[in-house]
């Protein structure tokens, strides 16, 4: 399944100056396949398009932003709704 997870820090918590965006989540997370990262920085927001069919897998892809990030997880898909 695709998800689109919207990822919001505060300024106070903003990774900038402690290794960048990249370290709010763990690429290396079996069963998780990072598709693209889009970020609206100065909103504080960063968009992850994913891939997984496993939940306790996108948790710990997320667990290197869970103490200064708040984080969505919508599933997406390319497929369109047909009438």
């Amino acid at each position: 399944m695709l998800f689109l997870i919207t990822q919001h820090h505060t300024p106070e918590h903003c990774p900038k100056s402690s290794g960048g965006s990249k370290t709010l989540y763990n690429p290396k997370v079996e069963g998780v396949t990072l598709l693209a990262i889009y970020g609206a920085y100065a909103e504080h927001v960063i968009y992850y398009l994913v891939e997984s069919n496993d939940m306790k897998a996108l948790n710990e892809f997320l667990f290197p932003g869970f103490e200064s990030c708040t984080s969505k997880i919508t599933p997406v898909s390319q497929t369109p709704v047909v009438k």
